[in-house]
This record gives C-alpha cells, sequence and structure tokens, in this order.
C-alpha cells in the first residue's frame, strides 16, 4: 500500500511539473505580446514595471509610466485575490482543486484580452492599450497566486530570477535532488520558448498572437480538473515511505 501512494505521488508531481511548465510558457508568450504590443509594458514581469515607474520618477524618457503602474495594480489585485481562493483546501495536495479553478478564472481573463485584442485588429491605442494591460496583467497575478500555493521552490511561472539562483545555487552545491534541477531548466527554457512563440506570432501573425497564452491555460485547466481534481493526489509522506527523500518528488 505504501508503495501503490509513493508510485501515485511520483506520477501526480511529473505531471504538476508538466503543467507548470505550460503555464510558464503561456506567460513568456503573453508578456512578448504585451512588450511588443502595449507599450514595452510587462504583464508579468513586475520587476520591469517597478523599474519604469523609477524611470519616470526620474523623468527619463521610457515606457508609459501609467500603463506601467496599472500593470502592477492589476497584477496586485490578481495575487491578492487567488491568495484567497486557494488558500487552506485540501493541504498537503500536489495540486488542490481550488488552484484549477483559478486557472479557469485565469482563461476567462485571457479570453477577454484576446476579444478585445481581435476588435481593435491587434493594434491598440492608448485607452484600449490601457485596458490590455490591465487584464494581462490580472491574469498573470491570478496565476502566480495559485502557482505560488502549491509550494514548489523557486518555480513561480511569472518570473525567472529565482528560478535561475535556485538552479545554479544547487549547480554549485548539489544540495538538491536531480528531480529538482531539471524542474528548474525546465521553466526557464519555457519561459524563453514562450516569449520566442509570443514573439513569432507578433512578428508573422499579430492579430492571432494571444490565441497562444490562452490555448496553454485552458489546456493546463482542463487537464488539471481531469487528472488531478477529482481526488487530489497528497504528497509523498516520509513516515509512510521511510528513506525516500521526498524533495526532489515534491519540489519543497
Amino acid at each position: 500500500m505504501a508503495r501503490a501512494g509513493f508510485t501515485s505521488a511520483e506520477a501526480g508531481s511529473r505531471l504538476r511539473d508538466v503543467l507548470l511548465v505550460g503555464l510558464t510558457v503561456s506567460v513568456g508568450a503573453l508578456d512578448a505580446v504585451s512588450w511588443l504590443g502595449l507599450g514595452k509594458v510587462y504583464s508579468a514581469f513586475q520587476t520591469g514595471n517597478i523599474v519604469i515607474l523609477g524611470f519616470g520618477t526620474a523623468g527619463a524618457t521610457g515606457p508609459p509610466v501609467m500603463r506601467a503602474l496599472t500593470s502592477l495594480v492589476a497584477f496586485a489585485i490578481g495575487a491578492f485575490a487567488a491568495s484567497r481562493l486557494v488558500r487552506g483546501d485540501a493541504p498537503g495536495a500536489i495540486w488542490p482543486r481550488p488552484v484549477t479553478r483559478v486557472l479557469g478564472g485565469v482563461a476567462v481573463v485571457e479570453a477577454a484580452f484576446l476579444a478585445v485584442w481581435l476588435a481593435v485588429g491587434g493594434h491598440p491605442s492608448d485607452h484600449s492599450a490601457d485596458a490590455l494591460i490591465a487584464l494581462g496583467a490580472l491574469a498573470c497575478g491570478m496565476q502566480t497566486g495559485a502557482v505560488f500555493s502549491l509550494g514548489v521552490r523557486a518555480v513561480f511561472t511569472t518570473a525567472a530570477t529565482a528560478t535561475w539562483t535556485a538552479l545554479m545555487a544547487d549547480l554549485a552545491g548539489a544540495s538538491h535532488a536531480a528531480p529538482d534541477r531539471r524542474r528548474l531548466c525546465a521553466v526557464l527554457v519555457a519561459l524563453f520558448g514562450g516569449a520566442a512563440l509570443g514573439g513569432l506570432l507578433m512578428v508573422h501573425a499579430r492579430e492571432l498572437a494571444p490565441v497562444l497564452p490562452l490555448a496553454l491555460t485552458a489546456s493546463v485547466t482542463a487537464t488539471a480538473g481531469l487528472a488531478l481534481g477529482a481526488r487530489p493526489v497528497r504528497k509523498i509522506n516520509p513516515q509512510v515511505v521511510p528513506g525516500v527523500d521526498v524533495r526532489g518528488a515534491t519540489g519543497v
């Protein structure tokens, strides 16, 4: 019985990591649309938006300060709301049901982003760009709050600095198991790949560029609901499976 639980938790952890990679690709693509199509302001990378605010405060020329502030506030609202929705449910689960529900909300917001984008033919005015950056940042904040609740080490899907730092620390000291390092590498590659794909769409199929993040988020949500939603898989309990190093399987 213990061995069966271990196999289930291992499979759940692997699926969770695949879903996190899909969400990261989605964010990379959405940030490409935001940066290239909304005045060089980010939906997800709030560090960049804070720097933009600093530029504006100094009087330096740069991206629209108010749009960066709009993104920062919308992201905060999304992260706050998601964190409230996911807290306290199914403690110890690899992927609690509320996380899937929040991601469903993210897909709805990204669908609204796509609708506005299509309505302006992929070339938004200042007013529609403000609305789009608010929608994009709200979706990214919701996703970040949901993913953060999973407790996966150094993986946020919307930022790479902590992931890159953790990977370098692991390589320097070999302090974590190989599955941990593979996960970190996969997330970094996914962010790069998502940005590259989003950039290609903006160059060659601009009007359809927001379809990619929406399709990925919807696919992750559906997969999580079908595979992990009915009966959330629990993380490995070291007392049930003695002698197993659970850090590589759970990511915590």
